[in-house]
């Protein structure tokens, strides 16, 4: 990683002289100018706008199945919020997202030129009691995001045209929902492919008693061959994946001012003609320390997802399904696996050096749940298989180190992390060391 290091630290002193230059700069216009037009409007009109820009280099990408990637990340967000009445919520961003050095091949995950990354409409926004509901294309996330969100560190933050019906109360929040993941097309404008759909109600409960939170949810995932579901047959109607996903979160105190979250889910349905049933667990406990003065919090978790433990029996599928998550930092900080088949702890110390300057510290180490099964990417996609199961368990460990620094609103921050193979990635994969750099700034004015 030498060539590209060398230019990715160079590129992070020039944004750091640059984030310092602004940091000295008494007045940021685009803030000024945001909170006068809130200020004589009333509140009733907002802008929004983010800048950003991240520069990475990826060694050994899929363990050397695909090329090294050394590329810029560039994203630009402009959003309006109005306020039509006190009912009454309209708002709409448009996104433009590019990846100029990656080559005219750049996948769609990387770049759209300007596009509608949000546009919807939300009744009774203000309310703390009572119904309310939006509809449209808006970016969501559901809990721990771990199920349903919208990843913002990827290029493309992923949105949903959607409606949502709600009731509010303060110790409560009941929500009925249908949702269609929004698929970045490059010929033309963005569009829903509502053959791939998630409904049902998530429900929360942020004081379910004294200062326990908890969701409770039951979700219907539902795709078909447009919708991009490869199994089954269309003759004999098995051309379509069906899951029912039931699950509970909670979270809350212990302890010496540690906390705890746990979550589990179970699924059930069809995946084509074979009958579908699967499970999920989370666990994490955060502390918050001080060390010299300054805070230190420190967390470790465990997640789990269950594999099929014969993939070749075409009757049974007992791989999670992890429906459209927002997966970084969850695997590793490199996001090289998804919540399929898969043991995975993980630490992290983050330690505050000061009130602006963050430096965190990762650890993760994974195994496959089902020998047979395969190893998934974070967007769910088997990329390595040992059908007979001989090549073992242990995926691998990772091990990164990164921070970010923080002045008004610009940020700015950079990180490296690298995965030890273990038996399984050795022995199913060309073997190459997976590396990742980067650097990246960001302005953005709310």
């Amino acid at each position: 990683m030498t060539g590209h290091g060398t230019t990715i630290g160079t590129t992070a002193a020039v944004i750091l002289s640059l984030a310092w230059g602004a940091a000295a700069q008494s007045g940021d216009p685009g803030a000024v100018a945001a909170q006068w037009l809130k200020k004589h409007t009333e509140n009733r009109l907002q802008l929004s706008f983010e800048s950003r820009g991240r520069y990475e280099n990826r060694e050994g990408v899929a363990f050397g199945k695909e090329p090294d990637r050394f590329t810029g990340l560039y994203r630009t967000r402009l959003g309006m919020t109005v306020k039509a009445a006190s009912w009454l919520k309209v708002s709409a961003m448009a996104q433009d997202a590019r990846a100029p050095w990656y080559g005219a091949n750049a996948p769609s995950s990387m770049r759209d030129g300007a596009d509608l990354q949000e546009a919807y409409f939300e009744l009774f926004p203000d309310r703390k009691k009572g119904f309310g509901m939006s509809a449209g294309r808006q970016m969501l996330n559901y809990g721990e995001t771990r199920l349903i969100g919208s990843p913002q560190w990827g290029n493309m933050a992923r949105s949903w045209d959607h409606a949502r019906l709600y009731w509010r109360h303060e110790r409560a929040r009941l929500e009925f929902l249908a949702l269609s993941p929004v698929k970045a097309r490059l010929d033309g404008f963005n569009a829903p492919v509502f053959g791939d759909r998630i409904w049902g109600a998530y429900n929360s409960f942020p004081k379910l008693t004294g200062n326990v939170a908890a969701d409770v949810y039951v979700l219907r995932h539902d795709q078909n061959r447009p919708g991009g579901f490869a199994g089954g047959s269309k003759a004999d109607g098995t051309d379509r994946l069906r899951i029912n996903t039931f699950g509970a979160r909670v979270a809350g105190p212990l302890a010496a001012g540690a906390r705890y979250s746990l979550e589990g889910i179970g699924q059930t349905g069809k995946a084509g003609a074979a009958r579908h049933r699967a499970a999920a667990w989370f666990s994490g406990v955060n502390r918050r320390w001080t060390a010299a003065a300054r805070p230190l919090d420190l967390s470790a978790e465990y997640k789990f997802a269950s594999g099929s433990r014969n993939p070749q029996d075409a009757s049974r599928s007992g791989t999670f399904d992890q429906l459209y998550p927002a997966n970084h930092d969850k695997f590793g900080h490199a996001d090289l696996f998804g919540w399929r088949n898969i043991h995975t702890v993980r630490s992290q110390a983050a330690y505050g050096v000061t009130k602006s300057f963050n430096l965190i510290a990762m650890y993760t180490n994974s195994w496959l749940a089902s020998r047979r099964d395969a190893l998934y990417n974070g967007s769910g996609k088997a990329i390595f298989r040992s059908a007979s199961g001989a090549a073992g368990r242990h995926i691998g460990q990772e091990a990164d180190l990164f921070f970010t620094y923080k002045r008004g609103r610009l940020q700015f921050g950079a990180g490296y992390g690298r995965f030890f193979q273990g038996e399984f990635v050795r022995k199913v994969s060309p073997g190459r060391a997976s590396e990742y750099l980067y650097v990246f700034h960001s302005y953005s004015v709310q």
